[in-house]
Order: structure tokens, then C-alpha cells, then sequence
């Protein structure tokens, strides 16, 4: 679950220095790292809440299956 805590920093710092490249504040060498650290940011963020998402659809499932098994039961 570190995906989230990391992932939407490097999001956020990768656009931050793809900007200040293109504005010529930082050194246009790094720009390949920079954008692949921003896509690996990206990608672990949409893990992470596709993660979250099957937990919950995993919880509610199971709860909806527990209140189902004494009417099954009788």
C-alpha cells in the first residue's frame, strides 16, 4: 500500500520539474528520468486505488455473503 504515499509525490514532483525544464530552470538532461519517475509515479497510484477499490468490493462482498448464510441455512 506504500504505492499511494509514494506514487502521488512523484507525480506531483515529476510534473513540477518537467515544467521548470521547459522553462529552463533546471538542467534538460535529467527530462527521460524525470518523465519516467512521473509515469512510475502514475502507474503506482492507479495500482493502488485499483487495490483499495477490490478491497472494498471484497469486504462488501464477504458481508453480503455472511448475511446470506443463515437464510441459506433455515
Amino acid at each position: 500500500m506504500c504505492g499511494l504515499f509514494t506514487g502521488i509525490p512523484a507525480w506531483i514532483m515529476g510534473k513540477n520539474d518537467l515544467e521548470k525544464i521547459k522553462t529552463g530552470q533546471m538542467d534538460p538532461e535529467g527530462e527521460s528520468t524525470t518523465k519516467g519517475g512521473m509515469i512510475c509515479g502514475i502507474i503506482s497510484t492507479a495500482l493502488g486505488l485499483i487495490a483499495i477499490i477490490g478491497m472494498i468490493l471484497l469486504l462488501v462482498l464477504a458481508g453480503g455473503l455472511a448475511a446470506l448464510e443463515p437464510a441459506i441455512r433455515n
